[in-house]
């Protein structure tokens, strides 16, 4: 075994997915899952990966210092790849001391103690600094919003607008932080809005298809005109993998989609795409409502990509009106199985 690889949160939806995909591409990579099981977690997402040799579970908080600082004396990790993370904003907003503690402590924690592993006993400073990555999953929202026109880049100014979005920039930081202070082998990855297979149902697209489903409105926050730029999970999966294995010590790398869309327009697609699906006796349109927007909702989100394209040769396979149909049929057989 080359490597043993702890991943956190990867029993949600991004981390799941990429657990699945890294493990079937990599045979020679042991995968250590730390996850909580919040509301957001799911073991169901890795039944994929029963019985295999090469993964293993582990339901823990990154918080727990004690608990994290054993799996790195019991599994050795050569690397963190770190999806765990509070991400809900309307949550953020109603109780954001546990997205302060999950994603600015718990980021610090797991950085500590692979620090504490890595560059001191049994590695050297400089094996570490080569060999054992630290790789940050972060989100676009760091950014904070745009207006009608430009893209986020790496170097756009951090501006977070909500205290889900303001825990993942200081987490970013933090990161940052130890790369510049210890030299420690970081890379962080920002992504766009991201749907696909396995998405939890409180999130936009799961729940304008639930929705529609259930004959019951279909709620759109204010005038449905927020935009964002929508990245289907495989490709960020690809994209991750790609930042990880080939991605510059220390650097941030954006993926983004390229597929700028806006709410209602989202709710319009599927219901259209269940028109023909599954359809019934009325359009499903005829259920979309809208509701009072949320506080300090950023009106618009686009990433630049081209830094991941151009350096390490990532490229997304799906745009959005291929990926939304894949995503409506993953939730259709769902639905029918439960």
């Amino acid at each position: 075994m080359n490597k043993t690889v702890l991943i956190t949160g990867g029993a949600g939806f991004i981390g799941s997915n990429f657990i699945v995909y890294f493990l079937e591409r990599y045979k020679n990579i042991k995968v250590v899952n730390l996850d909580k099981l919040t509301y957001a977690g799911e073991l169901s997402n890795l039944e994929k990966l029963e019985g295999n040799s090469n993964y293993e579970f582990i339901k823990g908080d990154i918080c727990d210092t004690t608990l994290v600082n054993d799996l790195f004396v019991k599994h050795q990790f050569t690397d963190v790849i770190h999806f765990a993370a509070e991400s809900h904003v309307d949550n953020s907003i109603k109780h954001p001391d546990a997205f302060i503690n999950t994603n600015v402590y718990g980021t610090f924690n797991l950085l500590n103690i692979a620090k504490n592993h890595w560059m001191d006993a049994p590695f050297s400073f400089k094996k570490a600094c080569e060999t054992n990555r630290f790789h940050h999953i972060s989100t676009d929202e760091v950014y904070g919003t745009l207006g009608e026109t430009g893209l986020f880049t790496e170097d756009t100014p951090y501006a977070p607008n909500s205290p889900y979005s303001a825990s993942k920039a200081s987490s970013d930081f933090i990161v940052r932080s130890y790369f510049h202070t210890y030299g420690m082998n970081v890379v962080t990855t920002n992504c766009s809005n991201n749907y696909g297979p396995k998405q939890h149902d409180e999130k936009l697209i799961p729940t304008i298809i639930r929705k529609a489903l259930n004959s019951e409105p279909i709620p759109i926050y204010g005038d449905g005109k927020n935009i964002r730029d929508w990245l289907y999970v495989e490709d960020h999966c690809k994209g991750i993998d790609i930042a990880f294995q080939n991605g510059k010590a220390g650097e941030t790398y954006n993926i983004g989609g390229k597929n700028e869309r806006d709410n209602l327009y989202i709710a319009h697609k599927i219901c259209d795409i269940l028109d023909d699906l599954k359809p019934k006796n009325k359009a499903y349109s005829e259920q979309i409502t809208f509701v009072k927007d949320r506080p300090g909702h950023d009106f618009r989100y686009a990433i630049d990509a081209s830094k991941i394209e151009t350096e390490l040769g990532w490229q997304a396979d799906e745009n959005f009106e291929t990926g939304i149909v894949k995503t409506i049929e993953w939730y259709l057989n769902k639905y029918k199985n439960e």
